[in-house]
C-alpha cells in the first residue's frame, strides 16, 4: 500500500520525533553504561577493602583446636596438680583484659587452691605498648617476680598505656619490686622475652584465638561474661 505524502511540517514533526528517540535511546545507554561503571568500581574497591582486612588480621596458618597441653615453660598460678585448668590469652595493654583481671583475681581468692590458672601472652597489633609490657612481665619472670609484674601491669593499665614513655614506667615498676635493674633492662630486650611471646601467640592460634581476653575452661573456649566464668570455674571444680 502506498504511503500517504507527508507534507513539510509533518516531515519536520516526524525528524523532531526521530532525533528525540534518539537522544532517549542514547542517554539510556549512557546510563546503564555509568551504573555498570560505578558498580564495578564500587565491587572492586569492596573486593580490595576486605581483602587487605583478611590480610591484616589473619593469623598464621595452624590447626585450630584446644589450648596446647600446660608445660613448664607456662606461667602458672595456683594448684600446679589442679584437675581444672583456666587458661587466658590475654593483652597488658587491653582494656577488656583490665576488665577481667579482678575478676580472675576474685576466682583465685576464693578457688585458687583447686584450679591451675595460666597466663598467655596474646598482644594485639593494635595496642603499640602490648608486646613490650610482656616482655616487661617476662624480664620480671627471669627474677622471679613475674605474677607481681603482671599485677602491676593491669593495676596501672592506665598510666602506661599508650604512653611514649612506657619503657620508663616500666623500669620505675621493675625498682618498685625489688628487682635488679643491672639485670632487667637487658633481660626486657633479651630474644627469650620475645619467643616466649612468639610460642604463647602461636598457640593461641592454633587454638583460633582472635581476641582478648580468651579463656578456655578445661580446654573449652568460654564465651560468657566474667560472673558466668566464674560460675563456670565454681561448677567444675565441685
Amino acid at each position: 500500500m502506498e504511503q500517504p505524502m507527508l507534507t513539510k511540517r509533518e516531515r519536520r514533526q516526524l525528524r523532531r520525533q526521530e532525533r528525540a528517540a534518539a537522544a532517549a535511546s542514547a542517554g539510556r545507554s549512557q546510563t546503564r553504561r555509568r551504573f555498570l561503571i560505578w558498580g564495578g568500581s564500587i565491587l572492586i574497591l569492596a573486593l580490595v577493602v576486605f581483602g587487605l582486612s583478611r590480610l591484616t588480621n589473619k593469623a598464621p596458618a595452624g590447626p585450630v583446636g584446644t589450648p596446647a597441653t600446660v608445660t613448664e615453660r607456662d606461667w602458672i598460678k595456683g594448684n600446679r596438680e589442679a584437675r581444672v585448668t583456666l587458661i587466658e590469652y590475654s593483652d597488658f595493654q587491653c582494656p577488656a583484659c583490665g576488665a577481667a583481671f579482678p575478676a580472675v583475681q576474685e576466682i583465685m581468692r576464693e578457688l585458687g587452691d583447686r584450679v591451675r590458672f595460666v597466663y598467655r601472652h596474646f598482644p594485639l597489633p593494635q595496642h603499640k605498648q602490648a608486646k613490650l609490657a610482656a616482655a616487661a612481665a617476662e624480664a620480671a619472670g627471669k627474677q622471679n617476680k613475674f605474677w607481681e609484674m603482671h599485677d602491676r601491669l593491669f593495676e596501672r593499665q592506665r598510666e602506661w598505656s599508650d604512653q611514649g614513655g612506657a619503657r620508663e614506667l616500666f623500669l620505675g615498676y621493675a625498682r618498685d619490686l625489688g628487682l635488679d635493674l643491672n639485670k632487667f633492662p637487658a633481660e626486657l630486650e633479651a630474644a627469650e622475652a620475645d619467643d616466649k611471646i612468639r610460642a604463647d601467640q602461636e598457640s593461641g592460634w592454633g587454638a583460633g584465638v582472635n581476641a582478648t581476653p580468651t579463656f578456655f575452661l578445661n580446654g573449652v573456649r568460654h564465651t560468657g561474661n566474667f560472673a558466668a566464668l566464674r560460675d563456670a570455674v565454681a561448677a567444675a571444680v565441685k
